[in-house]
């Protein structure tokens, strides 16, 4: 499937690739901003139900639900590629009940560097059909799609790093 618009975002994260993946491929703590209420969700938040596999393998199916504002979200994920160490995608199926976007794809994927891993994560995805997603997302689309694959990788980044230092930068003196 072909999407409108793109965004990525891509860092360096001071873990092996293979642990940056097997972190990565929680698909809860991936999308852990999702889950809390934030100025973004406008004090909304999603919450998530996964088959046996967890999102974890490729046909694997990731169901979220949650609210924004005074509206009811669903959203349906099916995981389409999964590859370890190197990278992993999911898209949307069926109608999503989305306000800002609308169908999407998303991913990541892990470049070796030696010690250091490349991540970049990235989403492709159309904008909502509907007036007042129409209205919302010509505001709120770009903006809610960085804040996303940034929540992602930067979150990942944190999570290899101890009180703000990198564990390469610690492991190396």
């Amino acid at each position: 499937m072909r999407y409108a618009r793109h965004d990525e975002v891509s860092l360096e994260v001071a873990a092996e690739p293979a642990a940056l993946f097997d972190h990565l491929d929680d698909q809860e703590r991936l999308a852990a901003h999702m889950n809390k209420p934030s100025m973004m969700m406008m004090g909304g938040r999603m919450f998530y139900e996964f088959d046996a596999a967890r999102g974890r393998a490729v046909g694997s199916v990731i169901r979220m639900g949650g609210s924004f504002l005074w509206l009811r979200l669903f959203v349906e994920e099916v995981v389409t590629e999964h590859e370890r160490p190197l990278r992993k995608a999911w898209e949307t199926r069926g109608d999503p009940r989305l306000i800002v976007i609308d169908n999407y794809r998303m991913g990541f994927e892990i470049e070796d560097g030696g010690g250091l891993s490349r991540l970049r994560v990235a989403i492709d995805y159309d904008l909502p059909r509907s007036f007042l997603g129409r209205v919302l997302s010509a505001l709120f689309a770009p903006i809610y799609a960085r804040w996303c694959v940034e929540r992602m990788a930067k979150d990942a980044k944190r999570a290899f790093s101890v009180a703000g230092v990198s564990l390469a930068a610690r492991w190396s003196s």
